[in-house]
């Protein structure tokens, strides 16, 4: 029996294409292969920088005695979740159902009509800590499968028919009131870890959206104890070990609830959104320390993950190879205290191990001379493998956080960084259809269409881009994939789905308005869809944002760490959001000036158009704003209200609620 992976863009997948295991790619010709050979499908779902996925994969499908019996008794299907997240999630759905917890792997078995009947995440090679060897699972599954068909029929239409019915119920409530942000503040600050940052316990994750909203908050309030979560937090995270003190660049999450022990992978959403949301700091308070965690972030992005294609590859692994063969979890971050003082020349005063001894952390702020002896001491180590697939949504905030670092740090190199992966993402992955691809490798598309949060993040980085540089085709372009939203992915209540309406038919249409590590594709493009409108005075687009924003309402008030980009957003509709028409010479200094005073605002979600007056370029919110006696000049409106243009930067810098541009 053939392994069918060798031809797949998906590097997960390309990892498996080896395996004595007869992978399927999911396909209906495996479900119909599973039918003809009467067999049940065993789906395994991972990630290429997944730890226990590469544990489980040399534990059990490299091993040729599981692969044979595996082989003749299923028919075994090996999803990429980064590529299929409506796969993942309507059968992590399932898991989480039926064991109360979820992760990767994620092992399911179904029938040849997709309906699942038995779940699980990690199998061991021999039985330990109450969980059977891999081996036995397979033996119990074909067992119930021969001698219990009935049983094992009727649990699988069961479970199928509930998650069918799945559907959100949604009556578009009104959007979030100020009253009802306030109170998300306060049940964010009752979850606060006042003494190490951040919210809850072990394990603990970056909480980018929540902070965002925070920030946006304070902007709009001035309330001080929302930018009090966000400074503790924000300082918590880049001095802890889940920052890579000498690379930049931050982990995916960290294993204690002090921010030291990371799980190492690296992905690019948790990048992305933590360079925004550290120039965002910036802008709300001129810390030098935000500035730098967001450039040293911005810089990670661009050299560790930039592909040759000019976009940004999805993720780096947590294993690296260590000498004398193997791989371990985080060795190419470690230090032991011999190898610290070896490549010091003594005892570092700029960096302290952890309580392990094997992290940096910071004793103050490093030297440059001991960050740079360091780096030359760790640069012959074997480094983390890269997942080298562009995912559309996670390069369309990888695009918004560079586009926006570059314009407000006036690194012009960032911004076309961030220009080369939106020209990527509409030469490979969009369509003349606004459709868009999900994903490619070395420059390929992928086979699987986009899901809502490509949609609405690349549409958010066309816009945040269009802000950055006045080049109208990202707003162009943005428009075309929010269409696509509105006709394929809406419903007329408001709801969305993450599924376009002509995509595959799943046992349910996904449909999760929730965030996860990354903006949920509802919140995403309800964000989009109301800076669109705030550039063109759509109200079709500022009403489908606001009956989307209705989720924002019904949910924050149970669970506001779940859903911050949605109450990120409600801040900016509160705000307005701000609408800044920059008008004047390209290449103009007094131009430039005021462009960048209106960039480094910190309004709430403000959109900013930048054009010269007699070539508007079409976009109606510079559309009949001349020039002030003859100087470029900056209009700054909210909705039908305007304020008196002016040419004076430190007069923009009021009028938009910042301290000006510095």
């Amino acid at each position: 029996m053939a392994n069918r992976l060798a031809a797949e863009t998906s590097p997960y997948l390309l990892q498996h294409a080896e395996n004595p295991v007869a992978w399927w790619p999911w396909c209906q010709e495996a479900f119909d292969e599973a039918r003809r050979r009467d067999l049940p499908v065993l789906l395994s779902v991972g990630y290429a920088s997944c730890h226990w996925c590469h544990v489980m994969a040399r534990e059990s499908f490299e091993d040729a005695a599981v692969a044979e019996f595996l082989n003749e008794r299923f028919v075994p299907v090996k999803v990429d979740r980064e590529e299929r997240p409506d796969v993942d999630s309507v059968y992590m759905d399932a898991v989480q159902a039926a064991t109360g917890q979820g992760g990767w792997p994620m092992t399911v078995f179904m029938t040849a009509e997709g309906e699942p009947f038995y779940f699980g995440t990690y199998f061991p090679p021999e039985p330990r800590g109450g969980l059977p060897s891999f081996r036995q699972l397979l033996e119990g599954v074909d067992s119930a499968w021969r001698d219990r068909r009935g049983e094992v029929a009727q649990v699988a239409a069961r479970i199928a028919s509930d998650l069918a019915g799945r559907e959100l119920p949604y009556e578009a409530p009104a959007p979030p009131t100020a009253e009802d942000l306030a109170v998300a503040v306060s049940g964010l600050d009752r979850e606060f870890d006042e003494e190490r940052g951040g919210f809850g316990g072990a394990p603990k994750f970056p909480p980018p959206m929540a902070l965002e909203f925070l920030l946006r908050h304070h902007a709009r309030t001035g309330a001080p104890e929302a930018l009090r979560i966000v400074e503790r937090t924000c300082e918590a995270m880049a001095r802890g070990g889940i920052y890579d003190q000498l690379g930049g660049g931050f982990a995916r999450y960290a294993v204690d609830a002090a921010w030291v022990l990371p799980h190492f992978e690296k992905m690019l959403y948790d990048n992305a959104l933590l360079a925004r949301l550290y120039t965002h700091l910036w802008r709300s308070t001129r810390s030098p320390f935000a500035r730098r965690i967001a450039l040293e972030t911005a810089d990670f992005l661009v050299r560790e993950l930039r592909t040759p294609e000019g976009g940004f590859a999805s993720a780096l692994d947590a294993d690296s190879e260590v000498p004398g063969g193997g791989h371990e979890e985080g060795a190419y971050y470690v230090w032991t205290p011999e190898q610290l003082a070896e490549a010091l020349g003594g005892e570092p005063s700029g960096y302290q191990l952890s309580e392990a001894g094997t992290l940096l952390l910071p004793a103050g702020e490093p030297p440059a001379e001991q960050r740079a002896r360091l780096l030359a001491a760790r640069a012959p180590r074997a480094r983390p493998e890269r997942d080298g697939k562009v995912i559309a949504a996670w390069n369309g905030l990888a695009i918004a956080a560079l586009a926006e670092a570059g314009g407000c740090f006036e690194r012009p190199d960032l911004v076309t960084a961030a220009t080369d992966a939106a020209e990527l993402l509409a030469r490979v992955h969009l369509d003349g259809e606004g459709r868009l691809a999900r994903t490619s490798l070395d420059g390929r598309a992928g086979p699987s269409a986009g899901v809502l949060e490509d949609y609405g993040d690349v549409a958010e980085g066309f816009l945040t881009l269009y802000g950055v540089t006045g080049q109208s085709r990202w707003l162009d372009r943005a428009g075309a994939l929010l269409e696509t939203v509105l006709t394929r992915f809406a419903r007329p209540d408001g709801a969305l789905y993450d599924t376009a309406d002509d995509a595959e038919t799943l046992i349910r249409r996904p449909q999760d308005p929730t965030d996860g590590a990354a903006p949920a594709g509802w919140t995403a493009a309800a964000g989009a869809l109301l800076s669109y409108a705030a550039y063109t005075g759509s109200d079709r687009h500022r009403r489908a944002a606001d009956l989307a924003l209705g989720i924002v309402t019904a949910l924050a008030p149970r669970a506001p760490r779940f859903i911050g980009w949605g109450l990120a957003v409600a801040e900016a509709a509160l705000d307005g959001p701000r609408q800044v028409a920059v008008v004047g010479p390209a290449g103009d200094a007094a131009t430039a000036a005021l462009h960048r005073t209106a960039l480094t605002a910190p309004a709430p979600g403000a959109v900013v158009a930048l054009g010269a007056p007699e070539a508007p370029d079409g976009v109606p919110l510079l559309a009949d704003r001349p020039l002030r006696d003859g100087q470029p000049t900056a209009y700054v409106c909210r909705g039908f209200t305007c304020d008196l243009p002016t040419s004076d930067p430190t007069a923009l810098a009021a009028q938009l609620g910042g301290p000006g541009a510095s």
